[in-house]
């Protein structure tokens, strides 16, 4: 484990960064925090950190490089990828334009497992997170690492990811952000609305 320690850190260091920069996943959180409230906000922080173990296992096995050389695969998981970012963006600009009450208890209820299988698709179809992990990649990764090793580098990756992801969901299911929210959720939905837009943009175009 000693021989691989700098490899793991360092992963995890590149992961860390990327989730420290908001991006299509903090996005979708807040709009469920600031709407739904914590429970479901903290859910989608497990579903988006489920996501980033089938982001990992593909950097490890080096699935996205087989991936690369088969060009009709690649351009339907962006297109299904970029289509369910534009289904977040209409959802967030049809918030824009008609507000929904702000009472959580006026929200339609939706089950656990949807609310976290939203953030798990998400966080696989997440053009930001994936140029992370390319960067993980590219840095070393640890595919040449023995199992125990990998498994012991998927688990911290989970962690790692549910840690910050959670910890965004208990911000921004706080109080004082969903009174900000209430005071300019027109404009927060439409900025929302044009992240997921532009994620979808990206990864639509994107030649890798």
């Amino acid at each position: 484990m000693t021989e691989y320690l700098p490899q793991l850190l360092l992963a995890w260091s590149i992961q860390a960064v990327g989730i420290a920069s908001p991006g299509p996943s903090v996005a979708l959180i807040l709009g469920v925090a600031t709407s739904r409230g914590r429970m479901p906000a903290v859910t989608t922080a497990f579903g988006v950190a489920c996501g980033s173990i089938i982001l990992s296992l593909a950097t490890v096995i080096g699935i996205a490089a087989l991936f690369a050389q088969v060009a009709e695969l690649m351009t339907l998981i962006r297109a299904i990828g970029a289509g369910y970012l534009l289904w977040l963006a209409w959802r967030a600009f049809g918030k824009a334009l008609n507000p929904v009450p702000l009472d959580l208890t006026a929200t339609p209820p939706k089950s656990l497992t949807r609310t976290a299988l939203a953030g798990f698709l998400l966080q696989v179809s997440n053009p930001k997170a994936i140029l992370f992990w390319l960067a993980i990649a590219s840095a070393g990764g640890v595919g040449d690492a023995p199992l125990p090793v990998i498994a012991f580098f998927v688990v911290g990756t989970f962690v790692n990811s549910f840690a910050g992801h959670a910890a965004y969901a208990l911000l921004l299911s706080s109080r004082p952000v969903r009174a900000a929210y209430g005071r300019a959720r027109r404009w927060i939905e439409a900025g929302l609305g044009g992240v997921f837009t532009f994620a979808a943009f990206t990864l639509a175009t994107s030649r890798s």
